[in-house]
């Protein structure tokens, strides 16, 4: 029986939110993947039986890596946006509503 050959590579990458980051690589990952995180570091080890499977895998695992941080970072940028707007508002500031429900007087 011939030992199968593999190629491994390990990508760590810091991140302000590695277990989000971490969390939201997960549905993408494969059986040839193990992610796992150490405090701001998202560390994902590859191991595939050929250079170009790996090659392949690793830039799948970088382009999701990459959607994965921006779509973080933009959230909490609109999060902060959205504190700040709410924080500027006084009592004033309340939108006016209409009771949608209520029969005209006739």
């Amino acid at each position: 029986m011939t030992e199968e050959i593999r190629r491994t590579a390990t990508v760590r990458t810091t991140h302000a939110d590695a277990a989000t980051v971490a969390a939201a690589l997960g549905p993408d990952e494969t059986d040839s993947m193990r992610t796992r995180v150490d405090g701001d570091v998202v560390a994902c080890t590859v191991s595939r039986p050929t250079t170009g499977g790996l090659q392949s895998t690793l830039d799948d695992h970088l382009v999701n890596l990459r959607v994965a941080d921006r779509v973080i970072e933009r959230a909490r940028s609109h999060l902060a946006a959205d504190a700040d707007s709410t924080d500027a508002l006084d009592s004033t500031d309340e939108p006016q509503t209409t009771d949608t429900d209520t029969q005209p007087d006739t």
